[in-house]
């Protein structure tokens, strides 16, 4: 720094400045500024003071500038960071939507085509929308029909089954042993079914004549229910019918494998070619306990009962095995199956109820205890998880991991079994309601409340097994559990009630119980209050959110009841995605060509930030200095 002199004007107290001097004056002008009087030095200190407030002032403003730009910087960030994220979220769909462009012209195609076309006996193949599924990845949705005529005619046949083995619970009063075999059987043979048609063509001459096949086998094995005991000739015809269909299924995943044979690592085609490997297995094991059982063990062993444990075992499909499935076409599926159960218990409670009506009109009391049995199954059918709409896909047991779709199937068996016993307790209850019998009977009343109480408490295992959203804002997450509590609570103390109606009736539980038609309209009012509290959840979402859409941007945090609802698999988020590359602007353009404006733009406000951040630094370390 210079030493200074002061400049004097024709105005000497008001326009004096500094101007530097050289060194070698220094000691002239401190001299001569020792030699002022006493006025001309305290008017130059209180202009020094003057100034020195003046530079303050000044350098207040400018760190009071600064911190405004920091602010407004830190606020242009955050929205360029949003805007950031959205660009990142419309680039991946875009790049998505451009991936399954073809895909779905594919499948277009495979749902317009004849069923003839490429030969009656053709190769086997996957169904277009696995050939680009990734193993772990979210599922596609299908544009040809989920469900066809021949997987419905299927259908009926094994629903049929399901209520023979109902006739089987009807006459015996109860559950045992060869009621759970028999519905387990029919229940692995439709799963095995469903497991081919969801994952390759099933519209050849080949898969439709082994369709044809199992449908007569399930039919004629389904005769043969009614037996008691595995000591049984029926057992036996039991058996021949699960060793007939396991013996299909083998050389069908046989013609898999061998046509998948020379499929490249790491593709879909191996992983259809392990799948077939896998089930050619099982199969094969499974027809050598079914034939040990028919040929070895006479009729009276009491080991016949450990082959078909062995049986059901092996026949049981493990869920994402090697290969993924349609999963849209497979959980319509399983609602067409329920449907259908559901329609023929209803017709059997009309026929129970047409053999008194042909000799007698009926009056408005049998028409109430009619409608509220058609009533009871259609709460029950509002009550059944229909996932289709209500779960996403990534959130769904089945897609979680193998452990919780394993659970989501046995809820699923135990769902079919318990409505199979309530239908029969229904037969029973219609029966003895119209026969006018004085007193409710034993059987009739275990099953049909046995059967409800299973019903409500599988729905609800199933329920739990997907993967529930609750947002992170701390009130709203509240009001979501509160829901899931006030809905648990009311299900335990429905379901308990149900099962001490099955068992010990006293207190005010012999009131309801007092005739049959008291206890139906009991079991209606406890269904209905479990679907005024099933939707309460979606109460709470529509009041806050007002639709789904919505919801779906706030309700992103996961929430499970059970240990083993932790995902296998887990995709990047969009904020993830954008904080992995958070000033890399070739990735975007990498996502889609489309962004490339959006891409510059981004660069030249950054450019412009940049600029301006250093010119105000810029500035601000100057005036220090100063």
């Amino acid at each position: 720094m210079f030493p200074f002199q002061k400049k004097k004007h024709n105005i000497r107290s008001e326009q004096e400045v500094l101007v530097p001097v050289d060194s070698a004056d220094a000691d002239a002008v401190t001299v001569a500024i020792g030699n002022l009087g006493p006025d001309a030095k305290k008017l130059r200190a209180d202009n020094m003071a003057a100034k020195g407030d003046e530079d303050k002032l000044s350098i207040q403003q400018l760190e009071k500038d600064l911190r405004k730009s920091k602010d407004d910087l830190h606020k242009e960030k955050a929205v360029k960071r949003k805007l950031y994220s959205s660009l990142v979220k419309l680039a991946t769909e875009l790049k998505t939507t451009k991936n399954q462009v073809g895909e779905l012209q594919d499948q277009q195609n495979y749902a317009s085509r004849t069923w003839y076309e490429g030969g009656m006996w053709r190769e086997p193949s996957l169904l277009p929308g696995l050939a680009a599924q990734p193993f772990d990845g979210p599922p596609t949705r299908s544009v040809r029909d989920a469900v066809s005529l021949s997987d419905l005619f299927l259908d009926l046949v094994v629903v049929t089954a399901f209520t023979r083995v109902g006739i089987a619970v009807t006459n015996r009063g109860t559950i045992d042993g060869p009621v759970l075999a028999y519905f387990a059987l029919f229940w692995n043979i439709w799963g095995k079914e469903s497991s081919y048609t969801t994952r390759f063509d099933s519209t050849d001459l080949s898969a439709q004549v082994e369709s044809l096949l199992t449908c007569f086998a399930v039919l004629f094995g389904s005769l043969s229910t009614t037996a008691e005991g595995f000591g049984s000739s029926s057992s036996r015809r039991i058996m021949m019918m699960a060793a007939f269909v396991s013996i299909l299924h083998f050389l069908l995943h046989v013609r898999i494998f061998y046509w998948f044979r020379n499929a490249m690592p790491d593709s879909v085609q191996e992983n259809a070619r392990k799948y077939a490997v896998f089930i050619t297995a099982t199969n094969f094991l499974e027809s050598i306990v079914w034939l040990i059982g028919i040929l070895v063990l006479p009729l009276d062993s009491p080991y016949r009962w450990i082959v078909f444990v062995l049986g059901i075992l092996l026949g049981f499909k493990v869920p994402k095995a090697y290969l993924s499935n349609d999963f849209h076409a497979a959980r319509s599926k399983r609602g067409v199956l329920f449907i259908l159960l559901l329609g023929f218990l209803l017709q059997s409670v009309v026929i129970a109820a047409s053999s008194f009506f042909d000799y007698i009109s009926p009056t408005l009391e049998q028409y109430m205890f009619l409608g509220g049995a058609c009533f009871l199954l259609y709460l029950i059918k509002l009550l059944y998880v229909d996932d289709s709409y209500s779960i996403d896909p990534q959130d769904h047991a089945l897609l979680i991991n193998q452990v919780a779709g394993f659970f989501f199937s046995v809820g699923q068996f135990v769902l079919l079994l318990s409505t199979t016993v309530l239908g029969a307790g229904l037969d029973l209850l219609t029966h003895s309601y119209l026969a006018a019998i004085a007193s409710l009977p034993d059987n009739a009343r275990n099953l049909v409340c046995g059967g409800f109480a299973g019903v409500i408490v599988s729905i609800a295992l199933i329920k739990s097994m997907h993967i529930r959203r609750v947002p992170n804002n701390p009130h709203h997450q509240r009001l979501f559990l509160m829901a899931y509590g006030s809905q648990t609570i009311v299900l335990l103390g429905i379901s308990y009630v149900s099962i001490r109606m099955c068992y010990s009736p006293d207190g005010y539980l012999s009131y309801i119980m007092k005739d049959e038609i008291t206890m139906l309209f009991f079991l209606c009012g406890a269904a209905f209050l479990l679907l005024m509290m099933s939707w309460l959840d979606e109460g709470v979402e529509l009041s806050l959110y007002g639709s789904a859409t919505n919801a779906s941007e706030y309700r992103v945090h996961p929430f499970g009841l059970w240990w083993c609802l932790k995902p296998a698999y887990e995709g990047p988020t969009v904020a993830e995605m954008a904080e992995a590359a958070p000033v890399t602007d070739q990735r975007l353009a990498q996502l889609s060509p489309l962004l490339g404006s959006s891409v510059q733009s981004l660069q030249s406000m950054r450019s412009m930030r940049n600029i301006r951040y250093n010119s105000i630094s810029g500035d601000v370390t100057a005036q220090a200095e100063v």
